[in-house]
Parts: structure tokens; C-alpha cells; sequence
């Protein structure tokens, strides 16, 4: 039945339906591994050891939601499309208005998809400078060497809450610090780095 479906289909809808069904699998296989991944990063706030903080998300990571030149958002993009195309079929014959819907469904498509990632990166970020905001006050070790007077950036390792976290971090202080100082946290930037200080020993 399926074949003589397939048969009976003119050269033009048998391409369509393919790059419909190619698309609609690939973006099945990107949304499962975009939120796959989303859920590790998230997860890893409560680990031992972080590598890179959660809300430094690039939008590789959100699988290009800022940027309209994407994989992906041609993938939704060609799923909109061709859907619209073939289920509307029936309700509109005129094949001119039906691909004119069909195109105005592809871009409505990546636009709420594109938000949609958008958001999830704001949402990210939010929660990650609500943890940062509670390193402010805590002491650790520098990790990599931090430039003087806000020059660069290096690395800190902090405990928080009984886990050792890794974060960027920069500093005010005249000098470096280098790799093994102590440091103390004195306030957040940008919500995904740290303002540190060398922490001065102190002889009682």
C-alpha cells in the first residue's frame, strides 16, 4: 500500500517528502541531544569539580539559537516548510498560496525556536550568577596565573557549600597572582567571572 502510495507521487513530492523526513529525524536527534547536554551542564552546579561554568553557554551550546545562519535553523526551517506544504494539500490546492504559507510557517518556525533558545540561555545565566553571588566572600587557590589591574583572566579553585568549584576569575591587585597563592572572592563580574584578591596572611 505504501509503495503504490509512493508511485502514485510526482517526482517533485517524492523529493519534499524526503527532506521533509530527513529534516523532522535530524531535528529530533538535535533537540534530544541539545537538552541531553543542557541537563549535564546543569547538573554539573552541584559536582565536585567544574570545568567551566554553566552560564558561559555559547550558542554552539544552544545549538546556534542567536545566529540566524545555522544547521539548525535551516533544519527547522525545511521541517516548517515542508509539513506545511504537504498537510495542506487538501485545504489549499493553489500550489503559489500553499508554498507562500508554507515558507511565512518555515520562518515562524526558526523565529520561536531561536526564542525559545534564547531563553533557555537566560535562564541558565540567571541561575548560575545566583551561584556565583555566593562565592562572593570565599577563599581558595589560584589556579592559573590571574594578570594585575584587570589586564586578563586566570583561574580559581573555590569551595562552596563542601564542593570545589573552578571559575575565572580577574583582578584589581597591582600584581599578579600567581598559580598556588591563596585568594579571597570580593565581588562577581558579569555574572560568569570572579573579582579576586590575593589573601594576605595574617600573623596573630
Amino acid at each position: 500500500m505504501i509503495a503504490t502510495w509512493w508511485a502514485g507521487l510526482t517526482v517533485a513530492m517524492k523529493i519534499l517528502w524526503g527532506v521533509t523526513l530527513a529534516a523532522s529525524l535530524v531535528f529530533i536527534i538535535q533537540t534530544v541531544l541539545t537538552f541531553i547536554g543542557a541537563d549535564v551542564d546543569a547538573a554539573g552546579l552541584d559536582g565536585a569539580d567544574i570545568d567551566a561554568p554553566v552560564g558561559d553557554v555559547s550558542d554552539a551550546d544552544l545549538g546556534g539559537g542567536g545566529n540566524l545562519y545555522t544547521f539548525r535553523n535551516l533544519i527547522n526551517f525545511l521541517l516548517g516548510f515542508g509539513w506545511s506544504v504537504i498537510l495542506l494539500e487538501d485545504a489549499i490546492p493553489a500550489l503559489g498560496l500553499r508554498l507562500v504559507v508554507a515558507v511565512a510557517v518555515g520562518v515562524a518556525l526558526v523565529a520561536l525556536v531561536m526564542w525559545l533558545f534564547r531563553l533557555l540561555g537566560k535562564m541558565q545565566q540567571s541561575g548560575n550568577i545566583d551561584v556565583y553571588k555566593s562565592a562572593v566572600g570565599c577563599e581558595g587557590t589560584c589556579y592559573l596565573t590571574i594578570p594585575a589591574g584587570r589586564s586578563g583572566e586566570g583561574k580559581v579553585q573555590i569551595s562552596i557549600g563542601g564542593a570545589v568549584r573552578e571559575y575565572n576569575a580577574q583582578t584589581e591587585d597591582a600584581e599578579p597572582i600567581a598559580t598556588g597563592t591563596p585568594i579571597k572572592v570580593v565581588d562577581v563580574i558579569n555574572g560568569i567571572t570572579l573579582l579576586v584578591s590575593k589573601l594576605e596572611n595574617t600573623i596573630i
